[in-house]
């Protein structure tokens, strides 16, 4: 494949991948055409050895593994490896009692929608962007456990946050304090008497749902989960298109690759597990995110079904090695001084191993020559990242998750500039390599 067919494919995946629910929804379709079958996580397992699975977790989390067609243990091989990425981005969440109206006339003025930001965005690059309305769709049942899950995607824009005019504020260029109640509240019409903006969001879903071709009112709208993310698409950059732009590259370059590889892999002994976790952004603690227990549960499930009792799990997971992936901070074009003196990343210089005395970053120094041999192995590069001494950086799912799955755990990732940004950037080369160590890593 060439790199313009992989960007290509990157890019549909991130398109299609709006909320951690249409990420999940993406992977499962792409699984499901490469013979992996769908577990539910409520249901006894019925497994055999030499097949795919996956397990949907509340629709924003899932776990996909492969079993060899020999999983016994052998002396000097790691039986079970892990790796684990995931799914949300940072953004804005619709509140439930969303319209906003501030009249500037009689009949005239802004329809805005009250949000909550999720996660740590750079607020100002949303600014001015357009923007759309994604996520979940709960529909009234019968009964009160017996609802209807819908997913929508309005894709259009329909939303935009307004920057402020210099000539209003000729310091804007020295820096701006953006308030997340106050100046964060994207427009998403121009209210008058012609036009019905009470209940727009409801309308908005009825419309994407009667696509669906399922018809419903309003009253049928139990509840949602719906959230704001922009509509521009990915673009490469640089005069030998050697980098690409877009939303989104925290984390679905990990999980692209990660999704690719666990389908790649020939490995005939041992299990292959891929994790794609929800909530990182909001610190993990969730059912559904890295320090929950659903993988111990699903890892106890997946060895129940196979014949092996506790002990032998317990086995496989302190011998086992998991690699947790997730974007590293490239060196800054114009500031450099904000990275480490010695240690320097940069776009297209490989996977990035990251380190942290902290233990932020989950690392060991067995874990970081495994990697490395790996990397060796298979002809990838790598480079290590570690923050200035004096500077706290952030922590990752690697280091949450391994206090729940005390296996050996590596955090890598490829770089990104502009992390946190509506739109980052990242070397085009770097997430085949990744996808490339990953493979290597399950076979």
């Amino acid at each position: 494949m060439s790199d313009e067919q992989y960007i290509n494919e990157l890019s549909s995946f991130i398109n299609n991948s709006v909320t951690p629910f249409h990420t999940v929804n993406t992977i499962r379709e792409y699984l499901s055409a490469n013979n992996y079958e769908e577990l539910k996580a409520d249901e006894p397992f019925k497994i055999e050895t030499g097949r795919r699975y996956y397990i949907n977790i509340y629709d924003s989390t899932l776990i996909a593994f492969n079993i060899g067609a020999d999983i016994r243990n052998s002396k000097g091989k790691v039986n079970l490896r892990c790796s684990a990425s995931h799914t949300d981005s940072p953004c804005f969440k619709v509140k439930p009692e969303y319209m906003i109206k501030e009249a500037l006339g009689k009949d005239e003025g802004y329809v805005k929608l009250n949000t909550e930001v999720y996660g740590g965005p750079i607020l100002n690059t949303w600014l001015d962007r357009p923007l759309s309305i994604a996520g979940k769709v709960v529909i009234k049942g019968k009964e009160w456990y017996d609802s209807e899950t819908r997913f929508i995607d309005v894709k259009k824009p329909v939303l935009t946050i307004p920057n402020l005019a210099i000539h209003m504020n000729r310091e804007v260029n020295k820096g701006v304090e953006l308030n997340r109640q106050k100046d964060m509240m994207p427009v998403i019409g121009l209210f008058n008497e012609n036009e019905n903006y009470d209940d727009i969001v409801q309308k908005l879903i009825i419309e994407e749902i009667k696509k669906q071709g399922r018809d419903i009112a309003k009253e049928d709208i139990s509840d949602y989960e719906l959230f704001i993310y922009q509509t521009e698409r990915g673009s490469t950059i640089g005069a030998y298109d050697e980098m690409y732009s877009s939303p989104r590259l925290d984390n679905l370059t990990s999980v692209f690759a990660q999704m690719r590889a666990i389908v790649n892999c020939d490995r005939q002994d041992g299990i292959n597990l891929a994790i794609f976790y929800d909530n990182e952004e909001i610190g993990s603690a969730t059912k559904q995110g890295a320090a929950s227990q659903v993988i111990m549960l699903i890892l106890e499930k997946i060895y129940v079904a196979l014949g092996y009792d506790r002990d032998y799990m317990i086995n496989d997971i302190l011998s086992g090695m998991m690699v947790s992936i997730d974007v590293a901070h490239a060196t800054h074009p114009n500031l450099p001084e904000k990275s480490d003196i010695t240690n320097k990343v940069s776009l297209n210089g490989g996977i990035v191993i990251k380190e942290s005395a902290s233990q932020s970053y989950a690392n060991d120094a067995q874990g970081i020559s495994a990697v490395k041999s790996i990397c060796e192995k298979f002809d990838c590069k790598y480079q290590i990242f570690v923050n200035r001494s004096d500077m706290p950086g952030g922590r990752t799912l690697g280091s949450i998750s391994s206090t729940v799955l005390p296996m050996r755990t590596i955090d890598i990732g490829i770089p990104l500039l502009a992390m946190h940004s509506s739109r980052e950037l990242m070397g085009k080369n770097d997430e085949k390599n990744l996808e490339k160590f990953l493979t290597g890593f399950y076979s």
